[in-house]
């Protein structure tokens, strides 16, 4: 059985998806735990973390997600354990989860230093963990360089299995590569993978969306998962709006108050992946009774357009269980571009 703590040098850098990527390429059976959750939701008065609920649903895990995480603020973790109690609390949440599994997957907060001050950040757990460390680094090719060569020159591995860094969302693999190779062989820190940029994963779901928006789903239920590439604010005339190139763009979303009838309609007509109706007013039945027969997601909500427009914009797109095309697509990339043996041996 091997212990693997994913980590990152960055928020979102990717490492729930590298995690479901080699869940899904690898076809064995793990355990997940995330001691410090980062990304917290209220479900059915329980508090758990995004990350652990969306892997426990992916993967059928039958581990509760709140037992997956000790806590998920700095101040309760400090008050209920002292440093020693903190790591028996680690030790019991791995040992609930790898009886029977080939693999279990820590994984680490938003970046490399986040719970340090409770020793929960990731270098302190895996060595605490007896865990191998795996690295997720992304965004500029040069900043990449710049966080290998902060962890190689800065952070103390002493005690840790450090396994290597996934450079991920690269641009051009193939001119990291030539640019940076006589570096990398410098720094003399593995590179387990180098994944390439997939613009189709950047793109959030409209049932996503209509989670940070806390909207009610009038129609179109079973087409949530679809992908919204655009976003198009109709506080313009239905006409004025054909105008305009933003409109007759592919996949987009209409963010309109629910009593413009007429840019609704319009709107139906397109190509669009769904309809925010704002300023918690529904358009009449017969505009729903459409929207439901062109099976468009209709989402109403309660803030006015600026508002739910600005939300929109602020959101940072999280994977869906049920975005089952991304999932597949994340898969062949870990499958392709990582080295998944040297990883999990």
């Amino acid at each position: 059985m091997r212990r693997l703590v994913v980590a990152s040098t960055r928020e979102g850098a990717g490492k729930t998806s590298l995690i479901v990527g080699l869940g899904k390429a690898t076809g064995k059976s793990f355990g997940y735990v995330k001691p410090f959750g980062d990304r917290l939701l209220y479900r059915k008065k329980r508090l758990w973390d995004y990350d652990a609920a969306l892997l426990a649903e992916i993967f059928d895990l039958h581990e509760d997600p709140k037992d997956m995480s000790i806590g998920f603020d700095h101040s309760k973790l400090r008050f209920m354990y002292d440093a020693e109690g903190r790591r028996k609390r680690l030790a019991e949440l791995i040992g609930n989860v790898e009886a029977g599994k080939d693999v279990v997957f820590i994984e680490a907060g938003r970046d490399l230093s986040y719970g340090v001050s409770v020793d929960l950040e990731a270098v302190s757990v895996a060595r605490y963990a007896e865990a191998s460390l795996v690295i997720v680094m992304s965004g500029e090719d040069q900043a990449i360089l710049d966080d290998i060569a902060f962890v190689k020159r800065h952070v103390d591995m002493d005690g840790v299995k450090f396994a290597g860094v996934v450079l991920n969302g690269l641009q051009n693999v193939e001119d990291f590569r030539n640019t940076y190779d006589s570096e990398l062989a410098e720094l003399a820190v593995p590179v387990l993978g180098l994944i390439p940029h997939e613009r189709e994963l950047t793109y959030p779901s409209v049932g996503f969306l209509s989670e940070c928006l806390f909207a009610k789903v009038l129609t179109g239920k079973d087409a949530l998962n679809g992908v919204v590439k655009n976003i198009f604010v109709g506080a313009m005339s239905a006409e004025a709006a054909r105008r305009q190139a933003q409109f007759g763009k592919p996949r987009k979303l209409v963010i309109t108050s629910g009593d413009r009838s007429d840019m609704i309609l319009t709107a139906l007509e397109g190509d669009t992946a769904g309809l925010v109706l704002t300023n918690g007013i529904a358009p009449p039945s017969t505009i729903i009774s459409k929207a439901a027969e062109e099976n468009v997601p209709m989402l109403l909500a309660a803030d006015d357009t600026f508002r739910v427009a600005k939300l929109i914009d602020d959101a940072s797109y999280l994977l869906r269980h049920d975005e089952t095309d991304k999932i597949e697509r994340l898969t062949a990339l870990v499958r392709d571009n990582v080295d998944i043996e040297a990883m999990l041996g």
